[in-house]
């Protein structure tokens, strides 16, 4: 952010809650560009730096603005992050991910969510068909070309945590007059191993946001071996990914697709098929090289995602 030349000081009395958008003075003005491009300049002498900006901009013309080849080397577009779980939602944050930064040519970027947003198990839906669409999400997401960001816990499944008012930490509680919960249900620390709470994150007895024990099932130590689980998942997608030529090039085509699904081509040969009814639906031709569900009878089940060669 840049303080534009006689703006006043933020009134905390009178405004205790932070928040911004595409008008903010605070935001999209030539004085946070201008320390941008010196930022670039520093870090253009160190090539193996990268300078990624949280950037909640709306319009995408302002947003590629950020991503010039003089500023910042990547943004995050939370587009993906914010859409519902459904076909025509999911293709107009994709298409609009894609077309923000093409007229400047910067790479897309991709996330389901981050430390401000509920975490994509709650968000779509919670408990089994909100695991299951978080899991075809991912699938969908690694799909796509581009950067893509994991944040922490994602690829356990964790949901958001309903905290007891004693143990929230965010600022945002307290400054509403305790009206707003803030962002700690999704900040709970990751479950790494063990039985019972802090699962290995910490020697004391408690963390620094309580963690359920019912997480006993998701953490690492439960998933790694296990070929079914979300971290399974995650593994194999990052992997395959990164070693198969069907993922190359900068672009996709829309396929057409049974209402309520998507479905896309990269122009490597990757199909990515996305099944967002109540119904299994037939999939496209090619080799199936990975899937967020089991098959029913060789056909895609609900909330699942898939990729063909």
């Amino acid at each position: 952010m840049a303080k534009p030349e006689g703006l006043p000081d933020y009134d905390w009395e009178s405004n205790r809650l932070l928040s911004n958008d595409d008008n903010d003075p605070r935001f999209n003005n030539p004085g946070v560009h201008e320390i941008h491009r010196g930022l670039r300049k520093v870090m253009n002498e160190y090539p193996d730096t990268v300078a990624v900006g949280e950037i909640w901009v709306r319009d995408n013309e302002r947003f590629g603005e950020y991503i010039r080849p003089d500023e910042l080397h990547l943004g995050f577009n939370f587009r993906l992050a914010e859409a519902e779980f459904g076909a025509d939602s999911l293709r107009e944050a994709i298409e609009n991910s894609l077309g923000a930064v093409a007229a400047v040519g910067g790479t897309p970027t991709w996330t389901l969510s981050n430390h401000d947003v509920e975490r994509e198990v709650t968000r779509y839906g919670g408990g089994e068909i909100g695991l299951a669409r978080a899991r075809a999400m991912a699938v969908v997401e690694f799909a796509l070309p581009g950067a893509v960001f994991i944040y922490n816990g994602s690829e356990l499944g964790l949901p958001n945590v309903d905290l007891p008012d004693e143990a929230l930490q965010d600022p945002v509680w307290e400054r509403s007059g305790h009206t707003e919960r803030g962002r700690d249900g999704c900040r709970v620390p990751v479950p790494w191993e063990g039985a019972t709470p802090p699962f290995g994150f910490s020697s004391t007895e408690t963390s620094w946001l309580p963690m359920p024990p019912e997480w006993a099932d998701r953490t690492v130590e439960a998933q790694i071996e296990d070929v079914t689980s979300t971290l399974s998942l995650y593994r194999s997608a990052i992997e395959l990914r990164a070693l198969r030529p069907e993922f190359s090039g900068n672009e996709i085509d829309w396929y057409g697709s049974p209402s309520g699904c998507l479905a896309f081509r990269r122009r490597g040969g990757l199909v990515c098929a996305l099944n967002a009814t109540d119904a299994p639906i037939p999939l496209p031709p090619g080799e199936l090289l990975l899937a967020s569900a089991p098959l029913v009878n060789g056909e895609l089940p609900p909330n699942a995602a898939a990729w063909l060669v």
